[in-house]
């Protein structure tokens, strides 16, 4: 995997193709694999650049003392497009939200457009039981490992504390061991995730944070799943209301991780808002 220097450290990336930049995100406890059954479906003539983010699956810890709070990790995300120098980027967000914020922290000279799956929004942060079981872990002493050995029991994962929220469909043991295995090699992985978990989060804020994508100037697709109960649906309509040049799509019979659950139907609603095909409103 290529690699980048931030200030805050080296961060890894993927990626393929070439064109208009579109950078994808992800979640807690994942890295960039999230999107695998998705991206060979997405068109040519774009380059997909796909970052590790320090949530607790990236390979390589960062420095230590880096801030890892809400702010810290959009100065991140900022300084990624900035060092890769990307420009009128198409950014999308999954499961983790906190990327929505660069608007608020004026930090989204460089997006352009917004593609925005199942994440935490508004007052939902942490989200639901899977959200709330990560707090928890973090706050007691070996509760990161512990959360990280349970996920690679199968049927520990599928319980709504975990991941059976998170995807309709069970996630397999070969994306979970790639997920896991950065936090159990490395203590300083764990760390990274912890001085984001442990971070301290004003609900008032986190609305005010998230209502200031009214001043988003871009296009932006809402592509939320119909279905579920850790992002709960009447996010992704507010969120298509709040936005002003925003269109809802809505995916069927899938959760938060609607890209392993749907690939098709997500791959089918980016593709089309990306080359600018017209694409049903719900």
């Amino acid at each position: 995997m290529p690699t980048v220097e931030l200030s805050a450290g080296r961060v890894h990336y993927a990626e393929r193709g070439e064109g208009p930049p579109v950078v994808l995100l992800h979640g807690l406890l994942m890295n960039h694999t999230v999107w695998d059954e998705v991206i060979g479906k997405l068109p040519e003539g774009f380059r997909y650049v796909l970052p590790d983010l320090p949530l607790g699956s990236h390979p390589e810890p960062l420095r230590a003392g880096t801030d890892l709070t809400l702010r810290g990790l959009n100065q991140l995300i900022a300084d990624f497009l900035a060092a890769l120098d990307l420009r009128d980027v198409t950014l999308v967000h999954s499961d983790w939200g906190g990327g929505l914020f660069l608007t608020a922290y004026g930090l989204d000279e460089r997006v352009g457009r917004l593609i925005v799956l199942p994440c935490e929004a508004f007052a939902n942060f942490p989200p639901g039981l899977p959200g709330k079981t990560a707090i928890v872990g973090a706050a007691l002493p070996g509760g990161i490992t512990m959360a990280l050995k349970q996920l690679r029991v199968r049927w520990l994962r599928s319980s709504p504390l975990l991941f059976g929220w998170m995807a309709r469909y069970p996630l397999g043991d070969e994306i979970i061991r790639g997920w896991t295995d950065p936090g159990l090699r490395d203590k300083r992985i764990r760390r990274d995730l912890l001085a984001y978990a442990r971070s301290r989060r004003n609900k008032a804020e986190l609305i005010a944070n998230t209502e200031a994508l009214r001043d988003f100037r871009g296009e932006a697709l809402i592509l939320w799943s119909s279905a579920g109960k850790v992002m709960p649906r009447e996010h992704g309509r507010r969120l298509a209301e709040l936005i002003p040049r925003a269109r809802l799509v809505e995916i069927d019979d899938a959760y938060v991780l609607s890209m392993l659950d749907q690939p098709a139907a997500v791959a089918a609603a980016m593709s089309a808002f990306l080359t600018g095909a017209v694409i049903e409103h719900s």
